[in-house]
């Protein structure tokens, strides 16, 4: 229970530290000249991410450990902090568009369109096997799923405007 909570606790001070980043990234790329696009979904975001902790604080507390897949996730978090250390101050969790801004190519970037989405993919899905929690997994895969394709369609759409210039 103990590597239960250090596990779950890590990951939600992780994303409580990421916010006021995100926040203080989102304002330095507004008054830059940057356009937030797709706001609409963004609440949908929050609350999917916000439910998916919570259901794993609620279901994961007392569960056994799979160690290999506990592995598996960390691999996915070094991947999150090479994808937030590749766009530094450009990184947020909205969708804000500069002008004239090129898009990010070297780090993960070389290798994947949105990497920072495969992540957050590998994390849902993972983290609840790790407890063996695997409906968990796949209710939130599934809603993530849905959420991911509307938001990369708005950054898709945006972005391309946005080098059509």
């Amino acid at each position: 229970m103990i590597l239960n909570i250090v596990i779950l606790g890590l990951v939600t001070l992780s994303r409580v530290v990421e916010l006021p980043i995100a926040r203080a990234n989102t304002r330095r790329l507004l008054a830059a000249g940057g356009q937030e696009v797709g706001a609409g979904h963004y609440p949908s975001i929050v609350a999917l991410h916000a439910a998916w902790l919570a259901t794993l604080w609620w279901l994961a507390r007392d569960r056994p450990v799979d160690l290999p897949l506990l592995v598996l996730f960390g691999l996915v978090e070094c991947a999150r902090i090479w994808v937030l250390r590749t766009l530094g101050k450009r990184w947020t969790t909205r969708i804000i568009v500069v002008p004239n801004e090129k898009l990010v190519a070297r780090g993960p970037y070389r290798y994947l369109r949105h990497p920072n989405y495969a992540v957050v993919v590998a994390e849902i899905a993972l983290l609840p096997l790790v407890f063996g929690l695997w409906r968990v997994s796949l209710l939130f895969s599934l809603l993530n799923a849905a959420v991911l394709t509307i938001r990369i369609r708005e950054e898709d759409r945006a972005l391309g405007e946005a080098q059509r210039g």
